[in-house]
């Protein structure tokens, strides 16, 4: 017995890592209405969302039904068996919600842990039927297989009612509101506030408390049968508060609405998703307790798993605090919050997901029925809805001092009110979404209705969407694959292959914590070229040129990876160059999109300072096209394994490299340092280009006409000088604009 006792302390210490990235997936569903809108600085939300979390502990009665007795039949198991079930059951919801948690994809630990029960459970008994020489069809008799219909059934039925509800909800919400909601929350805010906190408050009730100790099931079954009365005493009660406050007071009071949301979603986590992430560590404990009490431990069937089992208040205490700490700390959870921020905001920005050919399909679906629907809608009703949903962005959102939100406070009041309406219906027809599914569709929802997704980001949006419904589908495959593969192995190799498993985990969550923070960096680089916090238009003009020159310093350095890769014809460093190449192309798209925000500052304060300024969109285009171009050239040719170039060709494009990484660290300097002093000395670079040009462009004639320059190198030759020569033609203007600017603007050198 004493291996199963180390197979206990084993749970324990994986209930712990599961605790972490559970929460740090499952985080996204309390905290992103809260977050997005800015309803209050982001520690206030977390002390709210960590209050919630502590109070669903508390009212949990932690009945582990799922893990005990929901996916298989235990009297048909004994406890080295499900001592095997459950370790493969650990160790694969750590792995896969880790990987989750790395992309920054959110999904649910719902699914996830049943359907590794499910994939482990029926790995264990098909052994069980193989040794026992019964029939295949018995395996129904081990399984509960109505449970996984119904967890794919969720799923479907998740996705569709909750995104038609958001949509419409929301849709209806901003003909009331528009953007500017202000003025007609003075009108309608009472009797919004009222509904809201009506369903949010029964939510709590119905979800949220399920479970407590202080509500007997004679009161749940009088709450669900008296839904109606609850919610329009609840109804009336609010929105005379409501109204009253909004008399004597200037509050808010869409953000009491966001942030007892928080605390709702976030204790309705905490009292029922608890199950996932300890749940089969106890079912283990208990299991173990049971064979510890038999006269024959390893043979007596688990009958006593039928039964329900109280769980330690101490325990789930416990699970709180690492629950709540993970909250705090967790970098993991930040990524997955960003994805579903990314795909929602109102803004224009940088996509995170590329296009591809099925959501373009979608996306030509939709405007096709749009066009159908402006048909059919008389042309002053399409004009008068387009006045409720137009967005200004010079409208005051109501948002915590710092950085615009991703949405307004409207739409963060419908993500909640409607998801927990939602949850609260479902769990009273005892049906089975998913909380995860149900708040990211309903999000996804609103930002549809609200028009985020535009012509210009939708088909981008959508990818985002369906790689993330995609990724919930993944995860019961992978989850059942994972499992069941792994409780073979552990069945059969028993403690060392827990032991091989586990350091084989280790390396993985290594990896993929490595991963993360690469992921971080790119996320951070992105960061720097920051332009919300614009103080005005001379400003933004400064800080576009300090990112410029950030930016040419990038490129100098790809130009010269690109060269030694081609010298050395080393295809990891040509690899690595091209990864570099793309990344700059983002930051000009990044730098492009500042440059029209500052133009826009600047025709309100400046106009006659713009044209030249504008160009600098042109410049950076260029220069990244032709780095682009570059390092394609010399990785194709690598790659193809074409002959080398000769030494002379490399001696000459070395040159050449050292005066356009020369140039480009030059101008990044003076740029980020607003150093002007530089401008003659970088202007008369050209010069030099030009010469070398000349005269290595007579040295490749005479190779190709006495045959020591194949095709091939010829055309790469000319390809980097042309490429090279646009890259300091392109540099040069940019200094241009960067001097004609610091004259006409009187930009300073010490800009805070």
């Amino acid at each position: 017995m004493e291996i199963y006792f180390a197979a206990i302390l084993l749970l324990a210490l994986l209930a712990v890592s599961d605790l972490v990235v559970g929460v740090s997936n499952d985080a996204v569903n309390f905290l992103n209405s809260s977050i997005g809108s800015r309803v209050a600085p982001r520690y206030i939300i977390m002390i709210i969302a960590s209050l919630g979390m502590v109070a669903g502990v508390l009212f949990s009665r932690g009945m582990m039904e799922v893990a005990r007795k929901g996916i298989f039949h235990p009297e048909l198991f004994g406890m080295p068996e499900l001592m095997v079930i459950f370790l493969a059951v650990m160790l694969t919801d750590i792995l896969l919600l880790d990987l989750y948690n790395t992309f920054g994809l959110p999904t649910s630990t719902t699914v996830s842990i049943v359907f590794e029960l499910l994939g482990a459970a029926v790995a264990v008994s098909l052994i069980k039927i193989s040794r026992a020489s019964e029939s295949f069809s018995a395996l129904v008799d081990y399984i509960n297989t109505g449970k996984a219909l119904a967890i794919i059934s969720g799923i479907l039925l998740s996705v569709v009612v909750a995104f038609l509800c958001g949509a419409i909800i929301q849709f209806i919400s901003r003909l009331v509101f528009t953007f500017d909601f202000r003025k007609r929350l003075k009108r309608y805010g009472a009797i919004w506030g009222g509904m809201a906190f009506s369903i949010i408050i029964y939510f709590i009730l119905i979800k949220g408390a399920k479970g407590s100790t202080f509500i007997t099931a004679e009161t749940l079954s009088w709450i669900k049968a008296n839904t109606g009365l609850i919610l329009l005493f609840s109804f009336i009660l609010w929105a005379a508060i409501f109204q009253v406050i909004m008399l004597i007071t200037r509050v808010n009071i869409l953000k009491p609405i966001v942030l007892v949301g928080t605390f709702a979603l976030a204790m309705a986590f905490a009292a029922n998703d608890l199950v996932n992430f300890i749940g089969v560590p106890l079912a283990g404990m208990n299991s173990y307790k049971v064979a510890q009490a038999a006269s024959e431990p390893l043979t007596t069937p688990m009958t006593a798993l039928q039964e329900a089992a109280p769980s330690d208040t101490l325990l789930l205490l416990l699970a709180g605090v690492i629950m709540v700490i993970t909250l705090w700390i967790s970098r993991k959870a930040r990524t997955v919050t960003a994805t579903e921020l990314n795909l929602g905001r109102q803004e224009e920005g940088m996509e995170r997901f590329e296009s591809s050919p099925l959501s373009q399909a979608v996306v030509r679906m939709v405007r096709a029925l749009g066009e159908g629907m402006r048909k059919i809608i008389p042309t002053p009703v399409m004009n008068k809805l387009n006045k409720h949903f137009y967005h200004d962005e010079s409208i005051d959102t109501g948002s915590a001092a710092g950085d615009r939100p991703s949405f307004d406070l409207v739409r963060a009041s419908v993500n909640l009110m409607v998801a927990s309406a939602l949850i609260s219906f479902g769990t009273s027809l005892k049906l089975p979404l998913s909380t995860t599914y149900v708040t990211f569709m309903v999000a996804m929802g609103t930002s549809f209705s609200d028009r985020a997704w535009g012509r210009d980001s939708a088909v981008y949006r959508v990818t985002g969407v369906l790689t993330v419904i995609g990724g919930w589908f993944l995860t019961a495959l992978m989850a059942f694959t994972v499992s069941g593969v792994l409780a073979l192995v552990i069945f059969y190799l028993r403690a060392p292959a827990v032991l091989c498993i586990l350091a084989l985990g280790i390396f993985i969550l290594l990896r993929t914590r490595k991963l993360h923070k690469k992921i971080e960096r790119d996320i951070k680089d992105y960061e720097v070229f920051n332009l919300k916090k614009v103080k005005d238009g001379k400003y933004a003009v400064s800080m576009t040129f300090e990112h410029a020159g950030i930016f040419l310093k990038e490129v100098a350095s790809v130009i010269e990876s690109t060269y030694q890769g081609l010298a050395k014809e080393n295809r990891q460093i040509l690899k690595q160059a091209r990864k570099n190449a793309k990344k700059i192309q983002g930051w000009a798209n990044v730098i492009v999109a500042n440059v029209f925000k500052t133009l826009r500052i600047l025709q309100k304060e400046e106009p006659s300072y713009t044209q030249k300024y504008a160009a600098t969109v042109n410049v950076l285009q260029e220069i990244a096209e032709c780095q682009r171009d570059a390092i394609r050239r010399a990785y194709d040719h690598v790659h193809n394994n074409h002959k080398g170039m000769l030494p002379v060709q490399l001696e000459e494009l070395n040159q050449i490299k050292e005066l356009v990484v020369g140039l480009l660290n030059k101008t990044s300097d003076a740029l980020r340092e607003k150093n002007i002093a530089q401008f003659k000395t970088i202007v008369g670079e050209e010069e030099k280009l030009k010469d070398l040009e000349s005269s290595f462009d007579k040295n490749q004639v005479a190779r190709i006409q006495d045959g020591t320059s194949k095709t091939r190198l010829s055309i790469l030759f000319y390809g980097f000088i042309r490429d090279s020569r646009l890259i300091v033609w392109q540099t040069v203007n940019m200094m241009k604009i960067f001097e004609e600017s610091f004259r006409l603007n009187n930009i300073k050198l010490d800009i805070a």
